[in-house]
């Protein structure tokens, strides 16, 4: 068996590219490494993917301390043939620690990395192993790939400390059998060799594998095998086709490695979404894990994962009959198809991969994508006017645009720059923003018609100067003193005297709205209590006690309007719910919708146990239970909530 070694790249008479040259053909990229390996590892297993496959293309990342079995053949095997001195090679002090610590990125379903093994054969369409492992800057040729050109590998040595990496792949043969390949790659500094047997200097370019001919080879067939297993490195099937790169000791900023699987599994939802879902009858075309010691960290789902959840619905309102079609004039051009969905919702708490999107506590961004459906960015469009209202868009690139948009990406793929391209192609990309703020600036207007630097808020606010309406009345926002959502709080009536309404307190209280200004005004209504029934309830009537003020939530995929109350008086009693719309600054009260128009329903009253009881009349019995009205605002309005509740009389 043939014991693999290193062999470092000198420099040849005509000159090559130095390993710090390739190092930072990435830039100075706003992505953080982890986020970059997802994306250019992901673009980089969807333009390999299998075309004699109708199975998904799996993608996972897994994690790991190399264990005591396999620990010795790392060491053992990995340093042999390493050039003298850790400043050219840090590779010797990482296999000197007592753990090492690697993360693998692999693919199944795609083709391997196959082809020609040496670059000066490489002159077919078959040239996978070359692109990936010899050449730099290679262009794809692959339609509609996510990737133009061969960057997307530098991340792997860019996270990897030592600059090392293994590529472990098997791909099929030209007479149709299947071969595994195995070749370590590492990129760190040029140097200047003293060592007797390789003087001179070094582009600092190294491969791992056979060094008995003029150019050092992978690890072929049963040698690769062979030496994976001692590795630990995880088998390919009898028949399975795809690559592993093993990133060695790599960089996880500040994060420790739960940690960092965590934030990788969140980041793939957030950049690899589209092809997470399915559509139609469609299955997804990509399926993702990701691990740390053997304990996996599951990839969000994001149909369920707030507020990714929108960028779904955008998507499918884009391939629906509801998309719109975006088209440059002068000179004309159809740019692509745009969906767009505007949604009522609570606010939330940004996590690490959505801050590195600039994704904070609201949604107010379009998804950019190309063909290939991968996210390209989040580009930021006009905040909405009201801190509870989002929005958020899907632009697909269409096929015959595809070249015009890939060339105006930086090496990271994470930006469309029109001051990259010339004319017409620049004007393309600058149309295709100007369409996409126009549709936005329609989206978030009253009527149609946006007044920008006016005063008008748009009827859908449900921000914390129109929140929804409480005590049966008028909502308090949070403008008053009044305690925030959640809390316990009693409110003073406005008869004489100023009563609290407390559980022993029979006044109604008055209505109260909070205007744009943040004044709190009154209404002549009252809540409504009714009386009646026998027994305990003889001398307690009943009554609604609100708890806090109203407050916005996710059911599911639904954004719901919540208003938690007690009945203090004992007994069974029957709830009822009093909805309606309001119209800020005029009192104006609807509860009949206009033709077309939508009116806020009742999903149910929840109890403590969170269960959802959807009885318009249901009865309970008062008490210090708090329970829930969770109802379902109309778009585009405040909702005005009463709760009302009667006896229910002994039979």
């Amino acid at each position: 068996m043939t014991e693999p070694r290193w062999y470092s790249q000198p420099y040849p008479p005509e000159g090559a590219s130095a390993a710090e040259g390739i190092r930072n053909q990435l830039g100075r990229p706003e992505l953080d490494l982890l986020t970059i390996l997802v994306r250019e590892s992901a673009q980089n297993s969807w333009d390999a993917r299998d075309a004699q496959s109708i199975q998904p293309v799996d993608y996972r990342i897994d994690m790991w301390t190399v264990g005591p079995a396999h620990a010795g053949a790392w060491r053992a095997l990995l340093q042999a043939g390493t050039p003298v001195g850790a400043a050219h090679f840090p590779l010797h002090d990482t296999l000197r620690r007592s753990a090492i610590r690697v993360l693998a990125v692999s693919d199944r379903g795609t083709r391997g990395l196959g082809g020609p093994t040496r670059a000066d054969d490489a002159i077919g369409p078959e040239r996978d192993f070359v692109s990936f492992v010899r050449n730099i800057g290679e262009p794809s040729d692959r339609t509609f790939g996510g990737g133009t050109y061969g960057f997307g590998k530098g991340i792997f040595y860019l996270l990897s400390r030592p600059g090392t990496v293994l590529v472990h792949s098997r791909c099929r043969t030209p007479e149709g059998g299947h071969e595994t390949r195995l070749i370590g790659c590492a990129l760190w500094k040029s140097y200047v060799s003293t060592e007797t047997d390789a003087p001179g200097r070094h582009t600092g370019r190294h491969w791992w594998g056979d060094t008995s001919g003029d150019v050092v080879e992978p690890l072929i067939g049963a040698e690769a095998d062979t030496v994976a297993q001692r590795l630990g490195l995880r088998p390919f099937g009898p028949e399975e086709t795809g690559t592993t790169v093993v990133v060695v000791d790599p960089h996880l900023d500040d994060l420790t490695p739960p940690e960092g699987a965590t934030y990788l599994a969140e980041t793939i939802a957030w950049h690899l979404w589209p092809k997470m879902i399915s559509t139609g009858h469609t299955p997804p075309a990509m399926r993702f894990s990701v691990s740390c010691d053997g304990v996996g960290h599951p990839v969000p789902d994001p149909r369920s994962l707030r507020p990714l959840n929108m960028f779904v619905a955008a998507y499918e309102d884009m391939r629906s009959a509801k998309g719109r079609d975006l088209e440059c004039r002068s000179p004309k051009r159809y740019l692509g198809r745009l969906g767009l969905m505007k949604r009522i919702m609570p606010p939330f708490e940004p996590t690490r991969a959505q801050r590195m999107l600039n994704i904070e506590d609201l949604i107010h961004h379009v998804c950019l994508m190309r063909p290939a459906e991968l996210v390209v960015t989040y580009r930021p469009g006009p905040k909405p006017p009201s801190a509870n209202l989002g929005y958020a868009g899907v632009f697909r690139a269409d096929e015959s645009m595809d070249e015009v948009y890939a060339k105006a990406e930086p090496p990271t793929h994470d930006a469309w720059n029109p001051q990259s391209l010339e004319r017409p192609e620049s004007t393309f990309v600058q149309t295709t923003f100007r369409r996409i703020d126009e549709a936005l600036s329609g989206l978030l207007s009253l009527n149609g018609g946006a007044r920008p630097g006016g005063n008008a808020v748009a009827l859908g606010a449900a921000s914390s100067l129109f929140s929804g309406l409480v005590g049966g009345a008028w909502g308090i926002g949070g403008a008053t003193d009044y305690a925030k959502p959640g809390s316990t709080a009693t409110r003073r009536s406005d008869t004489a005297g100023g009563e609290e309404e407390t559980g022993r307190s029979n006044r109604p209280a008055a209505r109260r709205q909070v205007g744009s200004d943040g004044q709190v005004g009154h209404a002549s209504a009252t809540a409504e209590e009714s009386g009646g029934g026998g027994g305990t309830m003889t001398h307690r009537r009943p009554r609604v006690q609100y708890v806090g003020d109203p407050y916005y939530d996710d059911r599911g995929d639904t954004s719901v309007l919540v208003q938690e109350f007690r009945l203090p008086a004992p007994g069974p009693q029957r709830l009822r719910i009093d909805l309606a719309v309001t119209l800020p600054g005029t009192g104006g009260r609807e509860t009949d919708p206009p033709i077309g128009a939508s009116m806020p329903t009742l999903l149910g009253w929840e109890d403590e146990a969170g269960t959802l009881h959807p009885e318009e009349g249901y009865v309970v019995e008062g008490g210090e239970s708090v329970w829930r009205a969770v109802v379902r605002p109309a778009p585009d309005t405040m909702t005005e909530i009463g709760i009302k509740v009667e006896a229910v009389k002994a039979p």
